[in-house]
């Protein structure tokens, strides 16, 4: 028998309703710190958190509900808001009592909303954030007359400085003893409006005056031109940080995996249990865990533009810019998602109102690039670009990146401009979109985003990684040919048994597939495993330089060679075929949980395979004419 909510053996569960920038997040972060977990409502594709707040009154169950401008469900997030808070979502159960958080800057705005929770009878807390910005701007409001006014328990916070939080964590606990409205707010529109005015009358609300600041940035970072220039500007300075940053925190983490790997041979030996650990554990999801740093930086770039405010400024920047494609605004907020991954990305589709313009967005979502494909760019830029290469005060090899990037973008745009011109025509849905303020973020809160998305991405590296690291090593490992490698060295006894291995013969059979591109089969088994995830490629390499090498496998890589064949004693990673692989890689959908969120979010396989399938051929036609121009390149300058 289930529990009824509240009683003494279910957990008091609380949700924080309110509009999109009010401070909801930055409350329930607060109130969670790392004891929060996200995942998606049962049954569709919408993200929630959800945490445990330790209270006075005993740990209480906190969840952050998708932001809601109402209680009139526009798209399909705020359905699900509707549908949780009326307990029509199955496996969810519905809250047992609302903090409704409202923006103290925009409070005649957000009265709508607390009205609309008021009436739905649960017990009510209401949160009113943004109180710094509010006093500070010359605006005012008495928050005791305002709880009056509304009938329910009125706070007020400053949740990034943690302002009013420990007032706000004393009352989750003890939600039956919440004062209830004596009377409920109108629901009709005329006196609804008679009643908001009333409420502010009555709190002595005065908004707050325009922030010069605020307004002087905005008239360089809004402008068509200087806005776009900026824009660009951050993302160049970004990715030159990738390789001046955190590059160094990557080379110490693959010494210290090398001094793992001689530890590795020296206490288990060259057996199947040393080798595995070598080979599939350090060489496999080492190779992966190596990038962290990168990770890690591009997640808290992304945490920190969000938290001050810029990334609402991108959106509404590139309006018009996604205007030529037949999309707006809101595709460009699912497609930055995509910069992170791209199955966020397309679940945040569910905000845009237009069925056209969201599948639109889906099929356009995998080309933007993703984090999981910073390991791998990192690692083939680091193959053909040498660290030391620069043109004057720039590196190279963030320029490289920065125009992989580039390309992927300018390429999803151009994709979502085909499929509305072809197979999605229709009108675009006005966009409409609310500026926050600019805000100096807590670094604990930037630090806790960052530290959500670099768990996820270590997740997937426990699972989905290492599981196809173990198959990939068993491939490589066997048959077993101990008779044939007895009395050989180590390295040479690694390198037999590889090129005599299934994962060989598996190779083998579609390299002439790929060799127009310069991919041998090492290669190509890596381009196959990376279809459950694009970081297997470079497990799958870094398995395959294991085995010649397990404590310096980057050098391995570059000294690696064809292994038969015409091109037998050449070097593997020869331009051509880094550039090629770099233009394989900006365009192939080699992600099966993209696909499976692609499925999901359109309803039909019919999308999804349409996506695969002209994106595999994009991608090898993208590889082999970069292969190509890059031999003519370096023909002409050896002439």
């Amino acid at each position: 028998m289930t529990p009824a909510p509240g009683s003494s053996t279910a957990p008091t569960r609380v949700a924080l309703l309110g509009s999109p920038n009010a401070g909801k997040t930055t409350i329930f972060n607060h109130l969670t710190g790392l004891r929060a977990r996200t995942a998606n409502y049962p049954g569709v594709t919408v993200t929630r958190s959800e945490g445990t707040a330790q209270t006075p009154g005993g740990p209480v169950a906190v969840e952050d509900v998708p932001g809601t401008y109402s209680l009139s469900a526009m798209s399909p997030d705020e359905q699900v808001v509707l549908d949780l808070l009326a307990g029509d979502l199955d496996g969810c159960p519905p809250p047992d009592a609302l903090v409704v958080v409202l923006d103290a800057t925009t409070l005649r705005r957000s009265l709508t909303l607390a009205a609309q929770a008021i009436r739905l009878d649960q017990p009510v807390i209401v949160a009113v954030t943004m109180m710094d910005e509010l006093i500070g701007r010359g605006g005012q409001v008495d928050l005791e007359a305002l709880g009056r006014a509304l009938g329910v328990r009125t706070l007020g916070l400053t949740a990034h400085k943690g302002v009013g939080m420990a007032a706000l964590a004393a009352q989750l606990g003890s939600f039956s003893q919440w004062p209830a409205p004596p009377v409920l707010p109108p629901e009709d529109d005329d006196a609804l409006a008679a009643w908001t005015a009333s409420v502010l009358t009555t709190a002595g609300y005065r908004p707050p005056a325009p922030d010069r600041r605020t307004a002087a940035v905005d008239r360089v970072l809004l402008h068509p031109l200087w806005g776009g220039l900026v824009f660009l500007a951050v993302m160049f300075v970004f990715f030159q940080l990738i390789f001046t940053v955190a590059a160094p925190l990557q080379d110490g983490l693959e010494g210290l995996l090398g001094l793992l790997a001689r530890w590795t041979a020296t206490t288990l030996g060259h057996g199947l249990v040393g080798a595995f650990v070598s080979e599939a554990m350090i060489g496999g999801v080492g190779s992966v865990l190596v990038f962290v740093p990168q990770i890690a930086l591009l997640f808290l770039v992304i945490a920190a533009l969000e938290s001050i405010g810029y990334m609402a400024r991108a959106a509404y920047l590139m309006d018009r810019i996604m205007a030529t494609t037949g999309l707006d605004g809101r595709a460009f907020v699912s497609m930055l998602s995509s910069f992170a991954c791209a199955v966020p990305g397309i679940m945040a589709t569910r905000t845009i109102p237009s069925s056209r313009t969201r599948i639109a967005t889906i099929m356009s979502a995998p080309l933007v690039p993703c984090s999981a494909r910073l390991p791998v760019y990192v690692l083939l830029i680091g193959l053909l670009i040498p660290p030391a290469e620069r043109w004057g005060p720039v590196q190279v090899q963030g320029l490289a990146m920065f125009a992989l990037y580039v390309v992927g973008g300018v390429s999803a745009m151009v994709s979502a401009r085909i499929l509305r011109s072809t197979l999605l025509r229709g009108e675009l849905v006005p966009f409409y979109l609310e500026m926050p303020p600019y805000r100096i973020p807590s670094l604990r809160s930037v630090l806790l985003a960052m530290w959500g998305s670099v768990a996820m991405f270590l997740r997937k590296a426990g699972t989905i990684i290492f599981g196809t690291a173990v198959v990939l090593w068993m491939l490589l490992a066997f048959p077993s040919r101990d008779a044939e490698t007895a009395g050989m060295p180590p390295a040479q006894a690694s390198a037999h048994v590889l090129e005599h291995s299934y994962a060989a013969s598996i190779g083998s059979v579609i390299e002439p597939v790929f060799a127009p591109l310069g991919f041998d089969w090492r290669i190509d088994l890596g381009l196959v495993g990376a279809v459950s995830a694009r970081e297997v490629f470079v497990s799958t390499l870094g398995q395959v330089a294991a085995a010649a090498d397990p404590e310096n496998p980057t050098d391995a890589l570059r000294a690696a060679t064809y292994l038969d064949g015409p091109r037998q004693g050449e070097p593997l990673f020869r331009a051509p075929t880094v550039v090629a692989l770099l233009a394989w890689f900006v365009y192939a959908l080699q992600c099966i949980s993209t696909v499976a969120v692609m499925r999901r979010e359109t309803g039909s396989w019919r999308w999804p395979a349409l996506a695969f399938g002209y994106l595999v051929v994009l991608a090898y036609a993208a590889a082999l004419l970069a292969h190509e121009v890059t031999e003519r390149v370096l023909a002409w300058g050896a002439l």
